[in-house]
């Protein structure tokens, strides 16, 4: 199959781009580059341009012959939505138009779109199946909420097939130390902390100490990249011109920020100094998958456990302190 992914030069982007190629596919990234590195793309395709240039987009989807796109670029940091949501619902909502604008003059009638646990905002629920009620509490959130519902609207109009993933916290780099998170400014709580260990922050700030969970700090569910992309991998060889999926991807287990900073502690053998912040707007006190159904409909299971994903990270960031050369 050839697979186009837009954002493909970014953290999660990349590793699915890596793994589809390693597991027979045909790859080509698109990205801006904005966000994204050259070198996660390694020596595989890449078309550098903008999802709201719907000409050139077309004009990629056509030269590569794709059969299916999986759809990554997007502005994602949560804080900068709040404080500017007129590029966050330009770029997620206007460049996914364009996409799938470009999908149809192209006649591409596949696709797995990034949405994220973050449109199930603020639930009481322990675990989050794909029919927990969706309400945002982010402007980021709102966007892919509404991506959702424009890929459903297009699909229903124009004949495409969709699977939408909903992922919780990505995590973790490449197993074999090549490849890992690199964002610009980094957001990550798993990086940050790393970085207190490397000697490039003094200290790692919690946002909030007072939220309804045992040590008071938000919980999260932590999946390594390389199950993501697994995940991605058998969500698009199932995706078909009729598909219309839904799937959570979490490993069902959740780390609170302070159980984070003891796990990074033990790995990297360093005490992590720490300091309690306000609470970030936007930010839900817990967010756990219930992964049950992509496990039973396309048999997937994560790999990776707390422990494991960290380590990885930790001998990615040890090796490229500066991230990517570019």
């Amino acid at each position: 199959m050839k697979i186009l992914l837009t954002g493909g030069a970014g953290f999660v982007g990349s590793a699915c781009l890596r793994h589809l190629a390693a597991h027979g596919h045909e790859v080509m990234a698109y990205d801006s580059l904005s966000m994204g590195h050259a070198g996660a793309v390694g020596d595989l395709p890449l078309v550098v341009g903008d999802i709201a240039d719907t000409e050139k987009l077309t004009t990629a989807l056509r030269e590569f012959g794709a059969d299916a796109v999986m759809h990554f670029a997007a502005a994602t940091y949560v804080g900068e939505s709040v404080e500017n949501p007129d590029f966050h619902y330009g770029n997620n909502i206007e460049g996914t138009r364009s996409l799938l604008n470009a999908m149809r003059a192209a006649g591409v009638q596949r696709l797995v779109f990034s949405s994220t646990c973050a449109t199930y905002g603020m639930t009481d629920s322990a675990t989050m199946s794909e029919t927990t009620p969706q309400a945002p509490a982010s402007p980021y959130a709102r966007t892919k909420l509404a991506v959702e519902w424009m890929i459903r609207d297009f699909a229903h109009a124009y004949g495409m097939g969709f699977t939408i993933l909903r992922y919780f916290n990505a995590a973790g780099a490449d197993s074999d130390g090549q490849h890992g998170e690199d964002h610009r400014p980094e957001n990550h709580l798993i990086p940050l902390v790393l970085d207190v260990a490397l000697g490039k922050r003094a200290k790692i700030v919690v946002y909030g100490d007072d939220y309804p969970t045992p040590d008071g700090t938000c919980i999260r569910d932590y999946v390594h990249t390389e199950d993501l992309a697994s995940a991605h991998l058998k969500a698009i060889e199932a995706t078909t011109a009729d598909t219309q999926n839904v799937f959570n991807i979490g490993t069902g287990n959740g780390q609170s920020v302070l159980e984070i900073i003891r796990t990074c502690e033990a790995v990297t053998g360093q005490t992590i100094p720490l300091a309690i912040g306000p609470r970030r707007p936007g930010d839900p006190p817990r967010l756990v998958a219930d992964p049950s159904n992509i496990k039973n409909n396309l048999n997937w299971a994560p790999k990776y456990d707390i422990k494991k994903t960290v380590e990885t990270a930790w001998n990615w960031h040890k090796a490229h302190p500066n991230g990517y050369p570019d």
